[in-house]
């Protein structure tokens, strides 16, 4: 056991002692007001267990709605645990290091983070776990976490999720199909373009676009579409890079046709219109649910996920036409 757990585990034994003082008091009358309360609280849904402050870091960039369902689902799950969340992002691997670090200095009772960039982050993860603040991983790095020493990790295997796409592909008999890698470098992001082409029959290839400048990304895939006429599938690896390349084949007047990983409203409705063939659900809302109440679960009983060997798998799902109208409230909603 390290460190981390060692100290975490101390810590709820003594939050443990402090509910069971809470609970001693011999007055009728302090009992029906914390009777009431407890109730109130319960009518809310909320924990009674002590406050305690969680701080989410993603590598997220402006723009990008797959976030905003993954904060959707933390800040859910921080109301539940009488939780504070201080949610932050940052594309860059130096900013989000340096969020880590703030998160460290306002002594933050847990971190949960993205590792796309594993190796630009460990320094600032040691600094955090020297300090006593356990750490969960989530979304990216699944590779990395346990050697990073994390208490768990929530997520989909990015590499067996491609490769299942890859077989996807095989069976619409698709020739020619072009990966968009919207971040270059993003562990995961590579991940997913390796497994579509160890698993996919035809010919395939990378496009590395600007994921910061969406105009730029279209404009970028409608010119591999003029440029290469064989291209037919364009698979892209977040839905806003996927709704920008229904603008590209309408742009570059191709019959290609587009699948991605990840889902929002938008999306939805492009599946609905037959603009989008399929998608991957890694269900981002559940990511950010599960990992702040991971925190939760080890700050006051010393749980850990997967026993802290082995992932959490939150996907993947596929989605189409055929299933759609399944999870589309939900997607409206901005939880799945």
């Amino acid at each position: 056991m390290n460190t981390v757990r060692y100290a975490a585990l101390v810590a709820a034994c003594a939050a443990g002692a402090l509910l069971l003082s809470g609970c001693s008091s011999d007055t009728g009358g302090k009992r029906a007001r914390e009777a009431a309360e407890e109730a109130a609280e319960n009518a809310m849904g909320q924990a009674d267990t002590p406050r305690m402050k969680v701080a989410m870091i993603t590598h997220g960039a402006p723009g990008d709605t797959f976030w905003d369902t993954v904060r959707e689902g933390a800040e859910a799950a921080a109301h539940k645990s009488n939780a504070e969340l201080v949610y932050s992002s940052d594309p860059e691997v130096s900013g989000q290091a340096g969020l880590i670090q703030n998160a460290i200095d306002q002594d933050v009772d847990g971190i949960a983070v993205t590792l796309a960039h594993p190796e630009g982050l460990a320094d600032a993860i040691r600094r955090a776990e020297d300090a006593g603040i356990p750490v969960v991983g989530l979304n990216s790095g699944m590779d990395a976490w346990r050697e990073m020493d994390l208490l768990s990790y929530f997520g989909q295997d990015e590499r067996l999720t491609g490769e299942a796409f890859g077989e996807r592909l095989n069976e619409t008999g698709a020739e020619h199909a072009v990966c968009v890698i919207h971040e270059q470098g993003h562990v995961d992001q590579e991940a997913r373009c390796d497994g579509v082409a160890a698993t996919f029959e035809g010919e395939s290839e990378i496009l590395y676009v600007d994921g910061a400048d969406m105009p730029s990304v279209r404009s970028t895939i409608e010119a591999k579409l003029r440029q290469d006429s064989s291209v037919d599938y364009v698979v892209a690896l977040g839905a806003p890079f996927a709704l920008a390349a229904v603008g590209s084949v309408d742009d570059a007047a191709s019959d290609a046709r587009i699948a991605t990983f990840d889902l929002n409203p938008e999306l939805v409705t492009a599946i609905e219109d037959g603009d989008m063939e399929f998608a991957v659900d890694q269900q981002p809302y559940l990511q950010g649910y599960l990992a702040v109440d991971a925190l939760w679960l080890f700050h006051n009983n010393g749980n850990f996920s997967g026993g802290g060997v082995e992932p959490v798998l939150t996907g993947p799902a596929f989605v189409d036409r055929e299933n759609i109208e399944e999870i589309a409230g939900f997607a409206r909603n901005g939880t799945r």
